[in-house]
């Protein structure tokens, strides 16, 4: 709506909403700021909302008369917006004080007076307190759990304790104690990242294609040999089991796997095996690269990925450990 139209609707606006009766037989005066309302009965193109109202206003004998704002002194509720001036009031605090002076004030008061000491250990910052060892977990504890805190993070604990507090190995003990806080491990949500995605291992299509590899050490001595190597066909669960007198090197583990797996059996397509120290050697990548086969090792402390072998390794124990002499 163009300012022009917006003040022939503010003329047209107390006609309309009561009081014509009077106003129609009675000349009056029209004041207004608005300097082209004076030729609204004049003008001859008026859109159909201005037609419309040109042909209400026909009903009053009336004048308008442009009046220029600066000697507008008195202005009406109309072209003025009408607002209350209000006194400025001081906005009250909704919490106590004591709730956002608590991170600075906990310590002394947590900090009983025989825990304080004069001695001071090279390395102690200046202008930190020494704590012995005998106050530092109630001192965590205080600065973990008060209610001004609330139960902060290792590195938002250990800033608190910083700014006043010092001892040796402090970064490692606020660590221990928050990760195992019993409160924060009940009520706060996880922020590790996701899960990476499982992905099964294939399905052989034949015999001695796919390997499952391992080592079982520390065995009693039998003929010298205290170590087997293990390999599992996880097609046909068939294994071949080599003694050994120790544990092998990752040339030696080579060596053992084909002089008696791949000479009997062919190239396998993929082997599967743990994190140990043979089968993360550039040795045992470089060869079974070379004769292209996928080596497919398992995540730490996961045996079940390599779960064939593991069981085949339980299986042929004659005895359980805990019955052996």
């Amino acid at each position: 709506m163009t300012s022009e139209t917006k003040n022939c609707w503010l003329s047209n606006w107390p006609s309309r909403n009561g009081g014509t009766g009077w106003r129609e037989p009675n000349p009056f005066t029209v004041l207004t700021d608005h300097k082209n309302l004076e030729y609204l009965r004049a003008a001859k193109r008026l859109n159909p909302r201005q037609a419309r109202w040109a042909l209400f206003f026909t009903r009053f004998n009336f004048t308008i008369s442009y009046r220029p704002g600066s000697k507008n002194t008195k202005v009406d509720a109309l072209s003025r917006m009408f607002a209350l001036e209000e006194s400025p009031e001081t906005p009250e605090p909704i919490l106590p004080e004591n709730v956002f002076v608590s991170p600075i004030t906990w310590s002394e008061e947590t900090l009983p007076p025989a825990s304080t000491s004069t001695y001071t250990p090279a390395g102690c910052p200046p202008g930190s307190q020494y704590i012995p060892r005998a106050r530092r977990t109630a001192l965590i504890h205080s600065a973990h759990t008060s209610l001004g805190t609330g139960h902060p993070g290792i590195h938002e604990t250990l800033s608190l304790l910083k700014e006043r507090f010092w001892w040796p190995d402090m970064t490692a003990d606020v660590r221990r104690y928050v990760q195992g806080c019993e409160g924060c491990a009940m009520s706060k949500d996880p922020r590790h990242l996701p899960a990476g995605k499982l992905f099964p291992l294939p399905v052989p299509s034949r015999p001695w294609s796919h390997l499952g590899v391992d080592f079982v050490t520390d065995l009693p001595t039998s003929r010298d040999h205290t170590c087997i190597f293990v390999v599992v066909d996880r097609f046909s669960k068939s294994c071949r089991l080599l003694p050994l007198k120790g544990p092998p090197t990752a040339l030696e583990t080579v060596e053992l796997l084909f002089n008696h797996v791949f000479r009997y059996f062919g190239i396998p397509e993929d082997i599967v095996s743990d994190p140990g120290p043979q089968f993360v050697s550039r040795v045992w990548r470089a060869f079974l690269t070379r004769l292209g086969v996928a080596v497919s090792q398992s995540s730490g402390y996961h045996p079940q990925t390599n779960g064939q072998t593991e069981r085949k390794i339980q299986g042929d124990q004659p005895l359980p450990p805990y019955l052996l002499p």
